[in-house]
């Protein structure tokens, strides 16, 4: 029974505390995920992967995807309404206030503040991912010599290309996947 009140409160801690939507919240979810033992930082990429890849708002498929695999069906429930309902009470209050302050100099003051910070919680997200995807060993020589690591870096390059021409993330993402797959296979012959 602990293990719901676990997972509601720390998706609540996260869903409250983190701001700019899913990607600025993976460092406090990589940091609670991993603190409590739920999950390892390769688990916690594959989970990322398949939240990005199914339909729905990011931090709802992940805090759905790891309270499932922590405390089942019930779990999920208390993940995924931690994570929401923080959200679901600001903006009921900022919806109830926003004519009224939308002009303020402290409401202005406060997004400009937020905004640039969104960006660096994304950025190290960013990093951190990155260092597991392409050294998942550390950062080594031998890395350089791994199919692998040419592998992973041409579908990333491959990604930042198709997104720069507006490809349609949709079609990038299955993409990636049929690639991973393809490459997979042939890595493993």
């Amino acid at each position: 029974m602990m293990i719901y009140l676990e997972l509601f409160l720390t998706f609540f801690k996260v869903g409250l505390f983190t701001f700019g939507g899913g990607y600025a919240m993976l460092p406090m979810i990589r940091e609670e995920v991993i603190s409590h033992g739920w999950l390892g930082q390769s688990e916690l990429i594959d989970f990322i992967a398949v939240s990005e890849s199914t339909p729905g708002p990011f931090a709802v498929n992940i805090a759905t995807f790891i309270g499932t695999r922590t405390g089942g069906i019930f779990g999920s429930l208390c993940a995924t309404l931690g994570v929401v309902l923080p959200s679901f009470i600001v903006i009921m209050i900022v919806a109830r206030f926003y004519q009224k302050f939308k002009s303020s100099r402290l409401v202005i003051g406060a997004m400009t503040g937020l905004k640039p910070a969104v960006v660096g919680l994304i950025a190290v997200a960013l990093l951190s991912l990155s260092q597991t995807v392409f050294f998942p060993t550390g950062l080594t020589t031998e890395v350089f010599t791994t199919a692998q690591f040419y592998v992973s870096l041409g579908i990333f390059a491959a990604a930042v290309v198709l997104a720069f021409k507006k490809l349609h993330p949709i079609f990038i993402i299955l993409l990636s996947a049929v690639a991973g797959v393809i490459s997979g296979y042939l890595l493993a012959a």
